[in-house]
């Protein structure tokens, strides 16, 4: 019973052992693109490498599965040379986008030091936008069909369309003349703008470069142009602090002018404790808080509600000193007696009347006696 049972088990181990699929560990080595980085359409490329094959079971590579290589570049064209103990045995170029290679011509003995020696040459397909292209792509797929996703090479380029280059540059030169226009109108008005002026000199001398630059280099021709638009960001957000900088400062003037009259006031034991003062004080006090507002908005980077808020400090400390000016005028018009108590039954004004009396009397005595004195 236990034999029969140890034998079944061992069969199952067996059969186990049969499905599962023999993997091999290829390595792609020394891959070469030339030319290198960022390509343009059309431009002829060539691409070499090595693939070694360090087998995982008794066989070099799965005899069911195969090794395939594919391309996005056109017209491909496929050399490769099977290496085996150091023998080389060339095979005849293959063309197409796809190089299928069977397990049947790539399974040897794991004693066996087996290697591929290949080189594609195509050239860089048209492209409508931007994008990565692959120029070469290395994996073997199983028995069933699947990539064995752990045996899988993927090497890419960019291909430039190079109308994307020459709209960007475009798009920046525009952006850049914006920049020039607005830092151009808040200096006219007395805004400083040097911070800005910085920023569009460094923007200008990016795009500059990115121009310049051969094909090969597009990369970091849009490299400079996406710093480029970096610093025209930068440039129009100095420009946007100058200008809420500015209009916080000139909304400080008339309250400054207005506490230069409440002091007159408040400096005057007469006028100290007059009547409108509290109210102009309190128009004062609102605009400072108007004030303090859009210096916290300047500091948030919210430059709108800054200038919003210093024209309504503007409003209320303009308000504040024409009150306050016309106070001080009104107080200091013409020549005012100083108060006398007020006597009961309307006595006050019989003294006020009689002094005014003497007064004409006095001015006429006068008169006729100067007359009287002359006449001898």
């Amino acid at each position: 019973m236990m034999r029969g049972l140890t034998k079944l088990i061992i069969l199952a181990v067996i059969a186990l052992i049969l499905c599962i699929p023999a993997v091999s560990a290829f390595s792609v080595e020394g891959m070469t693109i030339d030319p290198s980085g960022s390509l343009t359409p059309s431009t002829p490329v060539t691409v070499s490498f090595k693939v070694g094959f360090s087998a995982t079971s008794d066989v070099t590579f799965p005899a069911g599965s195969d090794l395939v290589l594919t391309t996005d570049l056109t017209n491909p064209k496929w050399t490769y040379t099977l290496i085996l103990d150091g023998v080389e045995n060339p095979r005849n170029p293959v063309g197409g986008k796809t190089l299928d290679l069977s397990g049947f011509e790539l399974s040897y003995p794991s004693k066996v030091d087996e290697s591929l020696r290949i080189t594609l040459e195509g050239t860089t397909p048209t492209v409508d936008t931007t994008t990565e292209k692959i120029m070469v792509n290395v994996k073997e797929v199983d028995t069933n069909g699947n990539t064995v996703t752990s045996s899988m090479v993927n090497k890419t380029a960019l291909i430039i369309n190079t109308g994307d280059v020459t709209k960007a540059v475009s798009d920046k030169n525009t952006n850049l003349q914006t920049l020039r226009s607005d830092i151009d109108e808040k200096s006219a008005i007395g805004i400083d703008t040097s911070a800005a002026e910085t920023y569009y000199n460094d923007a200008q001398a990016k795009i500059t470069t990115a121009t310049s630059r051969p094909a090969t280099q597009y990369t970091d021709a849009l490299n400079d142009l996406t710093a480029a638009q970096a610093s025209l960001d930068a440039g129009e957000t100095a420009v946007d602090k100058a200008w809420a900088e500015s209009e916080v400062a000139n909304a400080q003037v008339p309250i400054n002018n207005a506490d230069a009259v409440i002091a007159w006031f408040k400096g005057n034991q007469s006028t100290a404790n007059d009547a409108q003062l509290s109210a102009i004080v309190a128009k004062r006090e609102v605009a400072v808080e108007y004030i303090s507002n859009a210096n916290d908005a300047i500091t948030s980077g919210n430059f709108d509600q800054a200038r919003s808020k210093a024209s309504d400090a503007f409003s209320k400390g303009n308000e504040s000193y024409t009150d306050a000016l016309a106070r001080q005028k009104q107080l200091m018009s013409g020549w005012q007696l100083p108060s006398l108590p007020t006597l009961p039954g309307g006595i006050f004004l019989i003294i006020g009347v009689i002094v005014v009396v003497l007064a004409v009397v006095g001015v006429i005595i006068y008169r006729k006696r100067s007359r009287w004195d002359e006449l001898g």
